[in-house]
């Protein structure tokens, strides 16, 4: 069974203090409207799991779903253009912003582009924000059904190119219309979760 359709809400915090202790998690975030959660339905085999709005920036808190395991799936605020006060923009900023490079049982970031409109000046300020944490970068070129097959090789291959360079990040195709991509994303996100419960399990006990 995939590791995704198993998943359930667990619980939803708008502070850090208030984020659940939890052993391993994986994160989504993406530019408002770049299809985050309809891709987390996809991935989920359901309709409603995460809300999907065709008003961008709905998702305002950072959502918890249990994937069972000792495993999580989180879904992070959309950046980017959001019809909100500047004050809950900036508590958004702030709050994404110090989850991604404080929080220790973070495993690894899904990160959402449109495949129509990749890297934009928010998604490369993403990833070098994130680049710091050391932690790997799976990219989701989303409603690539959108595009001719030849057009998303071409974006497939300048994604790919431009960030060469970056370390420990992997690009695919993903179409949440159309459901291409789903088992390459689970692939990733399982041998995340495996290596670090592994490598978790080998330490000695600290008692």
């Amino acid at each position: 069974m995939s590791i995704f359709k198993s998943a359930t809400f667990y619980t939803t915090v708008n502070h850090l203090k208030d984020l659940p202790p939890t052993r391993a998690e994986v994160a989504f975030v993406g530019r408002s409207n770049a299809g985050k959660s309809s891709a987390i339905n996809t991935l989920a085999n359901r309709t409603r799991l995460a809300y999907v709005s065709k008003t961008p920036g709905r998702t305002q808190h950072i959502n918890f779903f249990d994937l069972g395991q000792e495993r999580f799936m989180v879904d992070l605020p959309g950046y980017g253009y959001a019809e909100v006060p500047e004050a809950v923009r900036a508590h958004w900023v702030q709050l994404l912003g110090r989850y991604l490079q404080t929080r220790d049982s973070l495993v690894g970031l899904i990160l959402i582009m449109d495949s129509r409109r990749p890297l934009l000046e928010l998604d490369r300020k993403m990833l070098a924000f994130f680049r710091d944490t050391g932690r790997p970068v799976h990219i989701l070129l989303s409603k690539s059904d959108k595009l001719s097959r030849s057009d998303q090789q071409k974006t497939l291959t300048m994604v790919r190119r431009e960030l060469a360079d970056y370390p420990a990040v992997s690009i695919q195709l993903f179409s949440s219309l159309k459901k291409t991509g789903v088992e390459q994303v689970e692939e990733v996100v399982e041998a995340w979760f495996d290596a670090v419960l592994k490598e978790q399990d080998s330490l000695p006990d600290s008692e």
